[in-house]
């Protein structure tokens, strides 16, 4: 149940409690004031019997028509009231023993009780009407409110570092707001800061990396000069990679669209990836599709080598109209990338990997206008789902990128 149906409800149900204690408690309210003002005649009356000997204010001596009930409480020595009802009257006797004898007034209860009562009723149907009618105009303003600042915040969780929830009013609902666009203004300007810093590392690693790998080329051959080149290599691609996340974090990475053909694309991507021989290209149906084939190859390239490193063989690329997949037979993705996408240095697998490579494929995804997905089959492995179809052609109308 929604926040805006629990308020409305919470309020229906405290405005119908309120009407139903109020129909029950001035009923009885009304009777206990009929017992007060019957009991007052009743002294009055005595008190004039007791200097004139005469009867008034209605008073009874000894009434032959006594309720049983009351008598026994007179003849304990107790002054009582008792309601008598009979048929549709209701009439309220109140008696007390004096000198031997038990003296009684009778008084019909006020007649304007049942159509007070009546009123009551309708009143408080009208009443729990209208708290229902704007407890929920109350709720549902409240629950637009909370669900477009849900919203901001989840674009801000997504990495929308300048959405902010929108603030009006001066309610605990704004007060809210204003602390969690507060924290998001810390947390882009922390983010900025490390991504800037990341950024600059890796354009000042840039000439010194270039001349280590000048440097190990010169190298005499052996086993030193092979693990010096390894390491070099991987500090070059590292920080090209560095290079290229910040890139795509500045948001000024733009396609050059052409026409290209996605099996050729997916061939040349698994020619190009390092040990290929566990990896083959499936084509159900090919397809022409406009888009920067060079960005596509990018994305494969990088979902072919997290298979190869973290999956098992054998790494099936499919190529099904707009769509590639990618699937190994390893253990799948884990839960945390499932549901929250890849994370920039963020890897399930220790020691293997900084989680760059899947964050690039993400961010060349997005570029493409294109929708990268991740999921786990139900007969095992991992399989990455890069969607084309929004930029599907019918055929080569330009000349295709070969």
């Amino acid at each position: 149940m929604g926040l805006r149906l629990k308020i409305g409800a919470t309020i229906t149900a405290t405005a119908a409690l309120a009407a139903l204690v109020t129909g029950a408690q001035v009923p009885m309210l009304l009777e206990d004031r009929g017992r007060d003002t019957a009991m007052e005649r009743l002294e009055a009356a005595q008190r004039m019997w007791s200097r004139s000997g005469k009867a008034s204010y209605g008073l009874k001596v000894d009434p032959p028509n006594i309720p049983d009930r009351l008598l026994q409480e007179v003849r304990r020595g107790r002054r009582s009231t008792y309601l008598q009802e009979n048929g549709g009257s209701r009439r309220i006797w109140a008696a007390k023993p004096a000198d031997g004898h038990v003296l009684a007034v009778v008084q019909h209860e006020d007649p304007l009780s049942a159509e007070l009562q009546a009123g009551m009723l309708r009143a408080g149907l009208v009443g729990t009407a209208v708290a229902s009618l704007t407890g929920l105009l109350l709720a549902t303003r409240l629950g637009r409110r909370l669900m477009l600042s849900a919203r901001r915040a989840d674009q801000i969780a997504g990495g929308d570092l300048d959405a902010r929830l929108p603030q009006s009013g001066r309610d605990e609902i704004a007060r809210l707001t204003r602390a969690v666009n507060t924290m998001a203004d810390a947390l882009a300007a922390r983010l900025r800061a490390e991504r800037d810093v990341t950024a600059n590392i890796a354009h000042e690693l840039r000439t010194p990396v270039a001349g280590l790998v000048a440097a190990a080329g010169l190298l005499p051959d052996g086993r030193a000069e092979s693990m010096v080149k390894e390491r070099v290599a991987r500090l070059r691609d590292l920080m090209e990679d560095v290079l290229e996340v910040a890139r795509l974090d500045n948001g000024v990475e733009r396609p050059e669209l052409r026409l290209v053909e996605l099996g050729t694309v997916a061939r040349r991507t698994v020619r190009a990836v390092d040990a290929p021989t566990g990896v083959r290209v499936e084509v159900v149906a090919d397809a022409f599709v406009e888009t920067d084939g060079r960005r596509v190859e990018r994305v494969l390239t990088n979902l072919v080598t997290n298979a190869l490193r973290h999956g098992a063989e054998p790494v099936v690329v499919e190529v099904d109209g707009g769509v590639v997949r990618v699937r190994d037979h390893g253990h799948g993705f884990p839960e945390p990338l499932l549901a929250n996408g890849p994370r920039r240095f963020r890897t399930s697998a220790v020691g293997k990997g900084l989680g760059l490579g899947l964050t690039i494929a993400a961010g060349q995804a997005a570029v493409l206008g294109a929708r990268l997905t991740f999921g786990n089959p139900a007969d095992g492995g991992a399989c990455a789902t890069l969607d084309l179809t929004d930029a599907l052609r019918q055929g080569p109308t330009a000349e295709a990128d070969d």
